[in-house]
This record gives C-alpha cells, structure tokens and sequence, in this order.
C-alpha cells in the first residue's frame, strides 16, 4: 500500500471543536504507515502545524508549538504552505482528511478548497456536504424519495425577530407538545432541547438561534434511536448492520453522548431482519441521493409499531474508535485501522 502525505484538519470554529480533536486523535494513531501532517484549526480560526509527537493531542499547547500554515488553493504548486516569519515552505499533500465536525468543516467550506486546491479528501463533496448538514433540506430530499419521517418546522432568524408570539402559536398548532427545537445546521446534539410549554418553546428557539441561521422544531417522536454506517461510492456503496443508542437521560443530547457514562451502543441492535432491510434501504437511497461519497452515517426512529422515520445524514460521523460508526463497521467485519485505510484510497479515487 502506498505511502502517503495525509494532511489532517482537525478543531475548527465550532461547537464542535473538543470532539473533533478526539477524532483527529483517534484517525491519526492508525497513520503509522503514512506521513502524518497535522494541522490544528484554532477557535478563532488560525492554521497551526504541529511537528512534535503525536501521542496525546488533547494536551499539546498548539499556540505554543504550532507554526502557522495554510492550505494553498493554488494547483500548480499543491499543498500546504508553512509560515515561518518571512520565509513560505510548500509542504506536498497527497490527501487530507477533514476530521472537522459542524460548520466550516462538514458544511461545505472546507470541501470547497480542497476542490479549490485540487488535492483529493475524504468524504462527501460539496454540494452533499452542504445538503446533510442543512437538516431541513436533507428531510426534503427524503420526502421527495417517500422516506418517512417525522413533522417539523423551520424559520430563520428574520420570521423569529419579526414575529415570535406568531411562531410559537404555529408550533403549538401544528406539532404541539412534547417537541423538540434545534439548530439547522448543527451536529453533536448541541443547542438541542425537549421542550413541553411555551416558555421552554421560547428560551430554546433563542439558544438554537445563537448557534445557526435557521431553527428547527420537531414534533416528539417515541421509538428507538437507530444508527447505520454507509461506505463508498454510488453503487459500490454498502450499509452496515444497525446500533442503537440508549441515553442516559431524556434524550440523546451532548451531555449523554460525551459525559454521562449510562449512555450506551448496544451493537447489533436488536431488532427485526425486515426493519432492518428497511433502515439500509433508506440509508442508501439518501446517501446516492444527496451524491455522498466515502462514508456517512444515517440515523433513524423506530416507533412501537414498527414504523421507521428518517432522522438525519451525517457526512462526518464521529471518528474516534468508541463511535458508534466504528463499532457497527467493525461488527460488519471492517476494523478501525482498514477502514481508515478504506476512506483514503477512495479519496484518492477522485484525484
């Protein structure tokens, strides 16, 4: 297997950051036959290339040992180009891996200058990575594709200021209570909350909209949270067997997937061949739909009856081995380190 310059991207201005920093750990501790070029996004949005050790990246002073550097859209001189005070040193990238969560990583942006640079990278483009991220027009593409899914609603920041008393009463005529109320374009559970009354309703819509341009509310949905991985490209690509997540609390927010140990993946879930023919069905027509490539991960609802509803389509799922992605590729016969190895010669493919 060929050697390669595997450029990394990893924190980002996002919620997300801290989780991307665990997946960037996790995907890089099974490069050992690659070239590993590191590059740490700041909050604030500075490039950073670390040149040290890798162990442990969680406790490494990036603003400290880091060297500025930045990823040239440039083609004919491809790469990345380190900054050392007046001097620029082009560094070869053969592939990156956008171990970046959320916006201005798996939105779009990132995919853009890579098109821009010319440089193959793993994942979705940009048109599907801006469709997946948007959870709005994703349920869209689904509606189109007569995928169930459950009711929601979506206004942007402009009818919110406008008229909020007009979307609260909207929201309650349309879903009622229980509901749920999150960012659009969001990941990770973040700024995610079950509401049961207006006041909930209104302190939720202003938390979600600090987050994203647009909100959605969701009518509550009773079943079971399940998760399927998809790998490769067009008509080459498979569905994994199923997981199931159990929240320690309400509902599977940020504080039960990252700090409360109850929550569990029970890996295969336990369900019935036939609506597991169904979940890998769906995943698959959505993933081609939206044109993903490489790998994604699609969560749905399974109801008490037996009905399964489309939830989402994460273009970059979680990373670190303990993620759910991981287990149920792993269960289907695809460890951690293959299917690392798996993403980047797909990449490749596209050069």
């Amino acid at each position: 297997m060929n050697q390669r310059n595997v450029l990394v991207l990893f924190g980002g201005c996002s919620p997300e950051h801290e989780i991307s920093k665990e997946s960037a750990g996790a995907v890089m501790s099974v490069l050992s036959r690659h070239n590993v070029i590191p590059v740490y996004i700041t909050r604030t949005g500075k490039w950073l290339l670390y040149d040290g050790k890798l162990d442990g990246i969680q406790g490494i002073d990036w603003e400290k040992f880091g060297t500025p550097a930045i990823l040239s859209p440039d083609r004919v001189n491809r790469g990345l180009l380190r900054i050392v005070g007046d001097k620029v040193k082009t560094i070869p990238v053969d592939v990156v891996i956008p171990a970046l969560h959320g916006p201005n990583g798996e939105d779009g942006t990132i995919q853009g200058l890579c098109e821009l640079a010319g440089i193959p990278y793993v994942g979705s483009g940009v048109v599907a990575s801006a469709v997946a991220m948007d959870k709005a027009v994703a349920k869209l593409v689904a509606k189109s594709l007569d995928i169930p899914h459950g009711d929601f609603l979506v206004f942007d920041r402009a009818s919110i200021h406008a008229d909020m008393d007009g979307v609260l009463k909207k929201i309650r005529y349309k879903l009622g209570y229980p509901c749920f109320v999150k960012p659009n374009e969001g990941g990770s559970s973040i700024g995610i909350a079950k509401v049961s009354n207006k006041k909930e309703l209104t302190s939720a819509i202003e938390t979600a909209m600090k987050l994203s341009s647009r909100v959605m509310v969701e009518k509550a949905v009773a079943g079971r949270e399940i998760e399927v991985g998809i790998l490769g490209i067009g008509s080459s690509a498979k569905v994994s067997i199923p997981g199931e997540i159990i929240a320690d609390g309400e509902f599977y927010d940020y504080e039960a997937k990252y700090e409360k140990p109850g929550s569990q993946t029970i890996v295969p879930a336990d369900i019935p061949d036939d609506i597991i023919a169904e979940i890998q069905k769906y995943a698959l027509e959505i993933f081609r739909a939206i044109d993903c490539r490489g790998l994604a991960r699609a969560d749905f609802f399974v109801t008490e009856e037996g009905k399964v509803l489309f939830n989402e389509i994460n273009t970059v799922p979680g990373f670190t081995k303990i993620s759910l992605f991981a287990k149920v590729w792993e269960a289907s016969g695809v460890p951690w380190q293959e299917l690392v190895e798996m993403l980047i010669e797909m990449a490749m493919l596209n050069e």
